[in-house]
Formats: structure tokens, sequence, C-alpha cells
């Protein structure tokens, strides 16, 4: 968003230093004046820098959808501009990665905290986060520190651009699965992130109900859906509790009933049932 040109410049360069493979950056300034540079650090100048101003947030799954429309990339790699590759041997391990698994469709990465802490559960996209160093199949990805084949993300049909915030990941995720790909979580592909406690307030808890409502309405065959809703209100009742937590969430959970969900994709059974196989039913 253009606040934070020191962070974007490390994130960039720790991009070009990516050895034995071909690179290229596409900057989306997302809600930016059509002037706005990202800052004077010389590595913006890179002839393999294409920047991109949008003069309206138009939220995080949007901002990256041009981002990918943008690039030419066989496989896409979204960064947030407060994270880096410390490895210059990622990009590597990738490209052979995709190479020899032609059904791998996503890897996600572990993110770690450079000032060595353990680090954070919800960025292990399973249930089972105790370990950050184990590998697994899993059934979602983290959209600011994952590498997407392209094909895969076409056949998803891409980021849902109403989201704005908050599941979008999940919603590809299922659609890419359903299109027969796996998604993985590698240990060894480590994108670094500060730790930043995620922010509680009134959007968040709209959004998070709002879009876990259009997940539903969109992906899963009915039966799932109500279970998966159902099992939802309960969690959240269980785990908020206070009403100035609760009240934006079922005020979120309306609207995502009231308002349209965009088309309706349901997953198949048999995807149901690959999910539920690698740990994570569509349930929860």
């Amino acid at each position: 968003m253009g606040n934070r040109p020191a962070e974007l410049a490390r994130a960039v360069r720790s991009a070009f230093d990516q050895e034995h493979v071909a690179i290229e950056v596409v900057l989306v300034g997302n809600g930016v004046p059509g002037d706005w540079r990202p800052g004077d650090d010389p590595v913006f100048s890179d002839e393999r820098v294409t920047l991109l101003r949008l003069p309206k947030n138009v939220g995080i799954p949007a901002g990256r959808n041009r981002g990918v429309a943008a690039s030419s990339g066989d496989v896409l790699l979204f960064l947030d501009d407060d994270g880096w590759y410390r490895s210059p041997r990622l990009g590597a391990y990738l490209r052979d990665r995709f190479s020899a698994e032609p059904d791998l469709g996503v890897v996600s990465f572990r993110v770690r905290d450079p000032e060595g802490g353990r680090g954070e559960r919800r960025h292990v996209p399973r249930l089972r986060a105790g370990d950050p160093e184990r590998s697994s199949a899993v059934t979602t990805f983290l959209g600011g520190a994952c590498a997407v084949r392209r094909a895969a993300f076409d056949a998803g049909g891409g980021l849902p651009e109403d989201f704005f915030y908050a599941h979008e990941e999940t919603d590809l995720a299922w659609q890419i699965l359903n299109a027969g790909y796996r998604i993985v979580y590698d240990a060894s592909a480590v994108m670094f992130h500060p730790a930043v406690l995620p922010t509680r307030h009134d959007m968040f808890y709209r959004y998070n109900a709002r879009n876990r409502v259009w997940l539903a309405r969109r992906n899963l065959p009915w039966p799932l859906a109500a279970t998966y809703l159902a099992v939802w209100v309960g969690m959240t009742v269980l785990r908020e509790r206070k009403p100035s937590a609760l009240k934006p969430w079922f005020k979120g959970f309306a609207e995502g009933w009231r308002k349209p969900a965009g088309p309706r994709r349901p997953i198949t059974w048999r995807t149901a049932w690959r999910m539920t196989r690698t740990g994570r039913p569509p349930v929860i």
C-alpha cells in the first residue's frame, strides 16, 4: 500500500537474489496515486520490475489477481511488502518441485520469525499445527507465503475478488483441489516475516463471517455447506463470547446470506473425501 518502502526494497531484493531461475517482479500498489513510486532504492529501477498502480484499494484478492494478469511466469509467488526470502536457493527448489510433480498445484511456505520465535500456529494451514517443521499435504495455503502453479491458479478461477480479504485463499484452494491438483505445506520452503498479532476489529469479524458463508455457498454441496456453517457458528460463540465481537460477526453472517456469493461451483464428493483423508474435511 506504499507505506513501507524500506521493507518493500528488502522483499524485492530477496526475490532477485534467487539463483539459477528467471525472476520477474510485479509491484502492485493497491490504492496509490497515479504518480506513486515505491521508493528511492535502486532495486526498483531494475528492468525486471513492473509497476502496477491501482488508484483504488480493491482488496487483497483483486490486487493479487491484477498482479497475476501482469505477469508471465509459470509459477506465481505472492509476497507481502514486509516479508522476504533469506535463502537464494528457494526459487530453484520450487522450480524443481513443480517440474517433478505435475499434479502439484500449490506450495504453502513455512513462515519464520526473524527474531527466532517459534512462529504462529495460524501460519501452519492444518488442524494439527503444533509442529511447524513438519511438512504435509494440506487443503488450503497462506496467501502471502506460497507458490502456485499458474495452470492450477487458472483452473481454480483465480482469487474471489468480492471477498476483499479473509478466506479468499481457501476458496481458490478448494477449486484447485477439485481440479485434481495437490496442495502441500513445505517446511523447507521458508519466508521470513515479523511476528504480528492478527488485528481484531469490527471489519475483521464482519468479513470473516460473511466470507465463510460465501465460501460455503460457492463451493460446498448443500449438506456439507449447512454442516460447515453450523460448526463455525458454534465455534465462534464458544471462542469469542463477548458481544463486541459476536455482534459484527453475526451481522457479517447475515450479510453472507443476503448478498450474492458469486458463481456456485460445488466441489465433488470425491474431492471432499480427498480433503477428509488429508486431515481436514470441509466441515471445519
